[in-house]
């Protein structure tokens, strides 16, 4: 890094190894085991967000709403609950992909790979389990948003009219079913990930 720095503050040009490096370069020179934990993370987290962000739409309305209606509050719940499953299903997606993440049986010294791994299979692995997981975790942002907006939706109507809670609720139970799909792609994505346990 002194030598890059130094060569570009003298006005040359950049010389060393690093240099010339394009984002194919950083992108391939990342851990496989990075990219399977980055996707597990994102799986996890936006799920989460996707959760609270689909309680807030919900839970904001709900509590408005029952100051004028109190008996909407416990049967209205139920839209909250939905919102919740979005995260639940981002850590039963995180329990699958951590389970193809594999800590080496062997060809590991001083913390370092030895030669003759397969890294085609390593990649592939790491990518589909990032792939995977970032999959998941948008697909659970959109549904936690589409159950929010509709168990808000849910919650003004059935306080106006109670005959309208069960037709607005058909509409929030396809807005969560939205996470189902996002689980069934993840787990299609993930299936042939299995990372190498040795020295091929």
């Amino acid at each position: 890094i002194v030598e890059i720095m130094s060569s570009y503050m003298n006005g040359g040009s950049c010389v060393g190894e690093f240099c010339n490096a394009g984002w194919s370069e950083v992108l391939t020179n990342m851990s496989p085991y990075g990219w399977g934990s980055f996707g597990l993370a994102f799986g996890l987290s936006l799920s989460v967000i996707g959760a609270a962000w689909g309680i807030f739409l919900t839970g904001s309305s709900l509590v408005g709403a029952a100051v004028k209606a109190p008996r909407i509050r416990s049967k209205n719940l139920i839209s909250v609950i939905f919102c919740e499953a979005t995260a639940i299903y981002g850590v039963i997606m995180a329990i699958v992909l951590n389970g193809l993440m594999k800590k080496p049986e062997g060809g590991v010294e001083d913390g370092a790979f030895v030669e003759g791994w397969n890294w085609g299979a390593m990649y592939f692995a790491g990518y589909g389990v990032f792939s995977a997981g970032l999959s998941v975790g948008l697909t659970n942002v959109a549904s936690g948003i589409a159950v929010g907006v509709a168990g808000s939706s849910c919650a003004l109507a059935d306080a106006q009219d109670p005959s309208l809670f069960v037709k607005i609720l058909i509409v929030e139970i396809f807005a969560s079913a939205l996470g189902i799909f996002g689980i069934i792609v993840g787990i299609i994505q993930s299936n042939n990930c299995q990372f190498p346990y040795d020295v091929a």
